[in-house]
Order: structure tokens, then sequence, then C-alpha cells
């Protein structure tokens, strides 16, 4: 099984983009990304390096699985 890195930011919007989901606003330094239908928005801070557990608890409000969403980095 694939491990998740930590990643620059502008390339974990990149990956939530592609599964649909849309910038809602910027609050200081962080990105606010909503989908349609999902009760809770994803929450990307704007850091160089995103740390894993914040890849992971975004995954988890978003009900991506691993397998997705290594799919999509591949794409990015």
């Amino acid at each position: 099984m694939a491990v998740i890195k930590p990643i620059h930011y502008s390339k974990l919007v990149r990956i939530f983009e592609l599964d649909g989901w849309l910038h809602s606003r910027t609050k200081g330094d962080h990105l606010s990304l909503i989908k349609p239908g999902c009760k809770r928005p994803v929450v990307i801070p704007k850091w160089h390096i995103v740390p894993v557990f914040i890849i992971q608890n975004n995954m988890r409000t978003a009900g991506m699985s691993r397998e997705r969403y290594l799919e999509l980095l591949a794409q990015v």
C-alpha cells in the first residue's frame, strides 16, 4: 500500500478540485473548499508543506478513500 506523504498546499487544493470541491473563501492563510451534498467544508492551510494528519483529516471529511486520493495525486 502506498504511503501518503506531506505535499505543498497548492497540489492538495488541485486534488480536491479534481474530486469536485470548489473554493468558497479564504480567511487568513486557510482555504475553504465546499462540495454540494457535503455538510462540512474542507479547510486547507496555505503552508509550504501540509502534514499528513491534515491531509488524512480532510480526506475523512470529504469521504475520500486512500486509493482515490492516490489516483488523483497521480493526475496532478
